[in-house]
């Protein structure tokens, strides 16, 4: 082994979301002589959570799928498709799946968050959810198949059918409330189905939908919605699934509604396809929880909080864990769990490691808070940026500007502008939807 192999510094980076990917740019455009960066991910692309909505609701997946080569095409660094299944701090080595071992002088886990079921009976097995383009476009296929299968059904079939229950109003579910208000209508249209059968409602455990947010906002998202046609229920959490059939803890029924495909109401207020037993509806969707990554729990030497993220020092390294970087959502640091927060954490464990590299001293992480931009259907947002708050088609713009402008950071221009444009495009899951969208 020549000395200028055995004094290279081998900088391992374990995930390929928002944090991953921005540490290893950074550490590339500081890159120091003498140093490997390694990028393991378990696909081999990059998945733009923030517009799975969009898919959910006919949008073309290209602006939520870029490959990871046209990311770090041309660039020095070592792309791995594994999935890290232990590390190990003292030895100083990931190992994955596939049997590999990555040995590393600095380790940055950057495994994001996975969904949270709460062990609630049945939610895991018969529930959707979207926070993989994988899980966007079976759920987009479902509400497809539900237009396709019930037409010629009885009134009690449409109505359970084509009742959609969207669990959890933060940030997620509001948004995909309100693209679905839209977007089953305009299924139903294309599907010469009745339009008086859809139902969407939207379920919160706490007293109020966006309930991080001021209550001011609130209330202005939460009437966006109601003009929508989405039904709201807070103070609602679910018990259980079963086939057809969620039941939500002190659910009450209206006995004077109880006829076939008419309202019902439970929890005092109005919705349709209930029963005595629970709610009837083939589609939840569950946008209630998340978690940080079960790995973080798993690695012996790791110091996790009650919310299961690595408790870390100033400088975002997992506490007596000298040379390994914990970030973005598996950090147990304010702000956690946004993709802003992942971002930033990376840009400074990147500056970090090179100080470490160069012999410099190195500063102290500052949390710094987030803003929030969310689209309430199309052409109306919300925007809450400082003490700053705008409603509407320019929040709403805002919103797409910011998605153009981290494509342009991640991707050459040509390639960016693409990936923008892929987002208005519709790319539907059945012949009779893509039969009417090239008819128009």
């Amino acid at each position: 082994m020549s000395a200028q192999s055995s004094n290279q510094k081998r900088i391992v980076v374990v995930g390929g979301g928002f944090g991953g990917i921005e540490t290893a740019l950074g550490l590339l455009h500081k890159k120091r002589a003498n140093t490997k960066i390694t990028l393991i991910t378990s696909i081999p692309h990059f998945e733009y959570t923030p517009a799975l909505y969009r898919v959910v609701a006919g949008a073309s997946p290209l602006e939520t799928c870029i490959p990871l080569k046209d990311i770090f095409g041309g660039k020095d660094i070592e792309i791995v498709r594994d999935t890290v299944i232990d590390l190990d701090i003292e030895e100083k080595f990931v190992k994955g799946v596939s049997g590999s071992v990555y040995a590393f002088d600095y380790c940055v886990l950057a495994l994001g968050s996975e969904v949270a079921y709460f062990d609630i009976p049945g939610l895991k097995e018969l529930s959707f959810g979207f926070k993989s383009v994988h899980q966007a476009l079976r759920l987009k296929r479902h509400l497809h198949e539900i237009f396709d299968s019930c037409r010629e059904g009885t009134s009690e079939e449409k109505v359970c059918a084509c009742h959609v229950l969207v669990v959890g109003a933060g940030a997620t579910g509001v948004e995909l409330a309100g693209e679905l208000s839209m977007y089953l209508r305009r299924l139903a249209k294309q599907h010469n189905f009745p339009p008086e059968f859809i139902t969407l409602d939207l379920v919160e455990a706490a007293p109020r939908i966006l309930p991080t947010l001021k209550e001011d906002i609130s209330k202005e998202v939460t009437y966006q919605l109601r003009n929508l046609g989405v039904n709201i229920f807070l103070n609602r959490t679910v018990v259980k699934e079963e086939v057809e059939t969620v039941f939500l803890k002190d659910m009450q029924m209206n006995p004077a509604r109880s006829c076939e495909g008419s309202q019902r109401t439970y929890g005092g207020s109005t919705s349709i396809g209930t029963t005595s037993n629970g709610v009837k509806t083939k589609t939840l969707i569950w946008a209630a929880g998340i978690r940080a990554h079960h790995l973080y729990r798993e690695i012996r030497g790791l110091t996790c909080d009650e919310g299961g993220r690595v408790v870390v020092d100033e400088f975002l390294r997992a506490v007596n864990a000298e040379n390994v970087y914990v970030i973005g959502d598996g950090a147990s640091t304010p702000y956690a769990g946004m993709a802003q927060t992942a971002l930033r954490d990376a840009r400074f464990v990147a500056d970090t490691i090179v100080a470490s590299l160069c012999g410099r001293k190195m500063r102290e992480y500052v949390p710094s808070s987030v803003s929030h931009i969310i689209p309430v259907g199309e052409g109306w947002a919300v925007a809450l940026i400082g003490h700053w708050r705008f409603y509407g088609k320019f929040a709403w713009w805002l919103r797409r500007i910011v998605d153009l402008r981290y494509f342009l950071s991640i991707l050459p221009l040509r390639k960016a502008l693409l990936v923008f444009r892929e987002g208005t495009s519709l790319c539907e899951s059945c012949e009779v939807c893509s039969s009417a969208e090239n008819n128009t």
